[in-house]
């Protein structure tokens, strides 16, 4: 069954971020808690601990109601600015900042990372590190020439996007000029990471089926080549654990690191 296009107004009214954690993150039964997850952790790791990626201001474009792609980022940059576009995921950010009662436990992943950078036994020095380089959590609109509009932010050093521009973009058209209006949130010779689904056309939170489009490898050298940006490191990697297919039909994932072309 074709999915249709899932519009802004749908994302508003229908996206739980409370049944997308327990769908997809929560410890021991998500769904992208395992192969995923490792997937973009390990990358994430070995990039910001080789001293090729810093700076001082990262800016996350689409978190979701996530922090998990932000951890390792802390150890590098001394200012995060995350965003989304649904107030609703915005405001679990803000509960998970403020430690609030019911926000989302984010601990096995913590422990994942901690893991991967030798110290197993700093879960919680982790997390209030990441918290304290945590300075907004704006709206943004990855379809929009500024993401951030009205606000315009200083050039960052990097961008980083997880799991996305799948979602609101309609086609590869979409995807690329998102791509490329990325461009003038970074400074010259700025870094952009993004990591996402391959072969993905639906995914499901709770009942509610929610449209993603299918990115290939051509689609993405296009899009950062057109872009503007050189493109260091390109990955793909093949699903290998097929059991939920009836929640998220993804056939893969993939990871793109790239740098900012020119002076402006």
């Amino acid at each position: 069954m074709e999915t249709p296009f899932t519009k802004q107004e749908t994302y508003i009214r229908d996206f739980d971020p409370k049944e997308y954690f327990d769908t997809y993150y929560a410890p021991r039964k998500g769904a992208f808690v395992g192969e995923w997850t490792l997937f973009v952790l390990k990358n994430l790791h070995e990039l910001f601990s080789s001293g090729e990626v810093k700076g001082d201001t990262i800016i996350d474009i689409g978190a979701g109601p996530t922090i998990y792609h932000l951890l390792s980022a802390c150890e590098v940059f001394k200012n995060i600015i995350t965003s989304d576009f649904l107030e609703q995921n915005r405001e679990q950010l803000k509960k998970w900042l403020r430690k609030d009662p019911d926000m989302f436990d984010w601990s096995k992943i913590v422990q994942t990372v901690c893991d991967l950078e030798g110290n197993s036994e700093k879960c919680a020095e982790k997390e209030e590190k990441l918290r304290r380089a945590v300075r907004n959590v704006l709206k943004c609109d990855a379809l929009k020439k500024n993401p951030f509009e009205p606000l315009v932010l200083p050039p960052a050093d990097c961008v980083i996007s997880c799991l996305c521009l799948e979602a609101p973009c309609k086609d590869a058209d979409a995807y690329c000029n998102s791509v490329k209006n990325f461009k003038t949130l970074l400074k010259p010779g700025g870094h952009i990471i993004i990591q996402s689904v391959i072969g993905c056309t639906y995914y499901y939170i709770g009942k509610k089926r929610f449209c993603s489009l299918t990115v290939t490898k051509e689609d993405l050298k296009r899009a950062f080549t057109e872009g503007g940006y050189e493109i260091l490191k390109l990955e793909l990697k093949e699903r290998e654990d097929m059991a939920l297919t009836s929640i998220c039909d993804h056939q893969g994932f993939y990871f793109v690191h790239a740098r900012k072309l020119g002076n402006l």
